[in-house]
C-alpha cells in the first residue's frame, strides 16, 4: 500500500505531462538550443513560446510578460530582489507576512543584511492578514509587498485582491507568491492588480527545476542572473525547454480539471474532518471556509507529529509536518506559531494535501490508520485530563 498526501510539497509528475516532454526531447527535430537559429534551434523556440503563451493565458497576462526561472523559490527571489534593487530612490522597506514560504522570509532576511528594512504583518488565528494592517504598515519608502496567495502549510487564501488595491492606491509594486494557488483556483493578475507573481511546476503535475515569472510591462525588475539575453535580459542562461514544454502541458490539464477537482476536493476532505470528531484533542488549523479544499492541517496534542508522521510512512502514507523546505528542522512551524499555536501544538502538527488522483478510499484508510497511531503513542503520554482542554488553553494556543 502505498497512498500519498504530501502534494503541497509536490506533486506526481502526470503521465501527459512527461509524454510532452519526451516529444520534445525526443522528436523529429531533436530540439535544443533556442537561442540557436538552425531549424532545431528555431523548434525549440516555438514549442517554449507555445508553453509561455499558455501560461500567459491562464493569469490573463501577455506572453511577453511571462519569464520563466528554474523554479518558485527562484522566481521569490527575483520578484524580492530584482524589485529592491531597481527601485527609485531610497525605496528600501518591503512589506510582508509572517507566514510566507521561506523562499522569501530567507530572501528578505538577505535583504535586511544589504540595508532593506522589512515589515512582516502579522495574521490572525486562521492564518490571514488583514489588508487594513498592510496600509498602516506603508511608509514613505516602501518600495515593495509580497503576499502569498494560498499558504503552503494550511492552505489559507489571502485576501490579495483587497491588498493589490491598497497597493494599486499607494503606486508600490505587489508581488504575490502563487505557487500554491495556481492550478488549484482561478488566478488573474489584472483582478488581483498584481505587478509580480511567482508559480511552479511541480506543484501541478509538472516537471520540477522550473518555475515562472509574471512581470506586469513597465515594472521595474532587477536580474539576479548575468549573462546572455534570454527571458527578456532578466534571466540568463539557455532555457529548460522540455520542463518548459511540461510546465505548458500540466497548466493546460489543471485549468481543464480546476471546477471538478476543487468539487472533489470538498467532498474528501470530510474524511479528514473525522479526525477531530472521532479522536479527542484534535483540531484543525486550516481555515474553515477561505482555504484551498486539498489541504488539511491538524494538530494532534500530546503527540509528536514527526513521530506520527514515520509511523503513517512505515505503512506506506506519506504525510508532512509542515513545510518540506524545512524537513528535519526541529522548530515549530513558523506558520503555525504566528497563528498563535504554541509550540507544542505546532510540534503535534501534520499536513495533509491532497492531488487529483486520490481517492476517498486513500483517505478513509488513512484517517482509520492514523486514529490507531494517535491512541497507541498517546498511551506514552497521554494526560489525565486529555479531550478536556478548550480553544484557549495554554497547551494549544500561546499569551
Amino acid at each position: 500500500m502505498s497512498i500519498y498526501l504530501d502534494s503541497n510539497a509536490t506533486t506526481p509528475l502526470r503521465p501527459e505531462v512527461w509524454e510532452a516532454m519526451g516529444r520534445v526531447e525526443f522528436g523529429p527535430d531533436m530540439i535544443r538550443n533556442p537561442s540557436s537559429t538552425h531549424k532545431a534551434g528555431l523548434a525549440a523556440k516555438r514549442a517554449m513560446r507555445a508553453a509561455r503563451e499558455r501560461l500567459a493565458g491562464a493569469l490573463g497576462a501577455a506572453p511577453e510578460e511571462v519569464l520563466f526561472t528554474g523554479g518558485g523559490s527562484e522566481a521569490i527571489n527575483l520578484a524580492l530582489k530584482g524589485a529592491v534593487w531597481a527601485a527609485e530612490g531610497a525605496r528600501t522597506h518591503v512589506i510582508s507576512t509572517q507566514v510566507e514560504h521561506h523562499a522569501g522570509v530567507h530572501a528578505l532576511e538577505w535583504l535586511e543584511t544589504q540595508g532593506v528594512e522589512a515589515t512582516l504583518v502579522p495574521v490572525d488565528p486562521t492564518g490571514r492578514v488583514d489588508p487594513e494592517a498592510v496600509r498602516a504598515a506603508f511608509r514613505p519608502n516602501t518600495g515593495l509587498v509580497s503576499v502569498m496567495y494560498v499558504n503552503n502549510e494550511v492552505g489559507t487564501i489571502q485576501p490579495v485582491e483587497e491588498i493589490g488595491a491598497v497597493c494599486r492606491e499607494k503606486g508600490v509594486p505587489f508581488h504575490v507568491d502563487a505557487v500554491q494557488a495556481f492550478g488549484k483556483l482561478p488566478v488573474d493578475v489584472n483582478r488581483v492588480q498584481c505587478d509580480l507573481l511567482s508559480c511552479s511546476a511541480h506543484k501541478l503535475g509538472g516537471p520540477k527545476g522550473v518555475g515562472a515569472l509574471y512581470v506586469r510591462k513597465g515594472t521595474a525588475l532587477a536580474p539576479l542572473v548575468h549573462g546572455g539575453p534570454q527571458e527578456h535580459h532578466l534571466r540568463a542562461g539557455t532555457e529548460n525547454v522540455q520542463g518548459i514544454v511540461g510546465f505548458g502541458e500540466a497548466v493546460r490539464l489543471a485549468l481543464e480539471e480546476q471546477e471538478q477537482n476543487w468539487a472533489k476536493w470538498v467532498e474528501l476532505r470530510e474524511e479528514l474532518y473525522r479526525l477531530p470528531k472521532e479522536l479527542d484533542a484534535v483540531r484543525c488549523n486550516s481555515h474553515p471556509d477561505l482555504t484551498v479544499p486539498n489541504c488539511v492541517n491538524a494538530t494532534f496534542m500530546y503527540c509528536d507529529g514527526m513521530t506520527l508522521s514515520t509511523n503513517l510512512s512505515s505503512k506506506g502514507i506519506y504525510v508532512s509536518t509542515g513545510s518540506a523546505c524545512t524537513a528535519g528542522d526541529m522548530n515549530p512551524s513558523h506558520v503555525l506559531t504566528a497563528m498563535g499555536l504554541s509550540d507544542r501544538a505546532a510540534h503535534g502538527a501534520i499536513r495533509f494535501s491532497m492531488n487529483w488522483a486520490t481517492t476517498r478510499e486513500e483517505l478513509t484508510q488513512t484517517v482509520d490508520l492514523t486514529k490507531q497511531l494517535v491512541e497507541r503513542l498517546r498511551l506514552i503520554t497521554m494526560p489525565e485530563d486529555i479531550g478536556k482542554c478548550g480553544d484557549d488553553c495554554p497547551c494549544y494556543v500561546t499569551g
